[in-house]
């Protein structure tokens, strides 16, 4: 699924122009090129420059991410393609969380991309799921979830999957995934009582906590198994 989903971006971003490539996406702050930057740049040693970012930020994963993604950003738009396509394959992954954050980070980018651009896609339902579960039951540290999630009920309208308990917040898969995810331009999609509470911690996110409790989760994945649930092929779908 992972290869695929990198070698279909690879095929939009081909297509796309100058101009698009410069329209601002759901990412905060970056471009449609920024975000297919971001795409390349775990793609070879991705664990050792994970590490030492993690070193030389204090687990700060949202300086990290912006200080390897302004590296290959400064390539071409139609070199990074290449380089996406070229390196689809590869395998390597947060270290001991398994594929499935990485499938979920392809598939939130992916929409990035496309809802700015109104770019159509019929997302894989299966591939759909990975990332609900991925980003709803444990998360990798570098979603900086934290307790967004918290006291809320999410129901995705089309698939009928749900997770926690709470305030109800019901929504299309996609719309669901980009509200989860921090995209606050999804809200507009969703319903329920709990809209305005995920809306408002995803607007507002609490402080940075500081560097010696960053790196205590960090380090809590490297020295400790993945725990199953991480896992979507071990989870079954409602």
């Amino acid at each position: 699924m992972i290869v695929d989903e990198r070698r279909r971006v690879a095929d939009v971003l081909a297509d796309l122009t100058a101009e698009q490539f410069q329209r601002r996406s759901l990412c905060a702050k970056w471009t449609v090129h920024d975000v297919a930057a971001h795409l390349i740049t775990y793609l070879r040693f991705g664990q050792a420059k994970l590490y030492i970012g993690i070193v030389a930020t204090a687990a700060d994963f949202d300086r990290i991410n912006v200080w390897l993604t302004r590296r290959e950003a400064r390539r071409p738009s139609q070199e990074i393609v290449e380089v996406l396509r070229r390196r689809a394959r590869s395998g390597v992954t947060i270290p001991r969380s398994g594929f499935d954050p990485v499938l979920a980070d392809l598939l939130l980018h992916d929409l990035d991309i496309r809802v700015p651009l109104g770019i159509p896609r019929a997302t894989p339902e299966e591939r759909l799921w990975v990332a609900f579960h991925h980003l709803t039951a444990r998360p990798s540290p570098g979603f900086t979830m934290g307790s967004r999630l918290t006291g809320l009920r999410v129901t995705a309208t089309d698939t009928g999957w749900t997770h926690g308990d709470g305030a109800p917040v019901r929504g299309r898969a996609e719309a669901l995934l980009l509200a989860i995810g921090g995209r606050a331009v999804a809200f507009d999609e969703l319903a329920g009582d709990g809209v305005p509470l995920l809306r408002a911690r995803v607007t507002t996110p609490p402080p940075k906590a500081g560097p010696l409790r960053r790196l205590t989760v960090p380090l809590g994945v490297l020295l400790n198994p993945a725990p199953p649930e991480r896992r979507s092929r071990e989870a079954t779908p409602a």
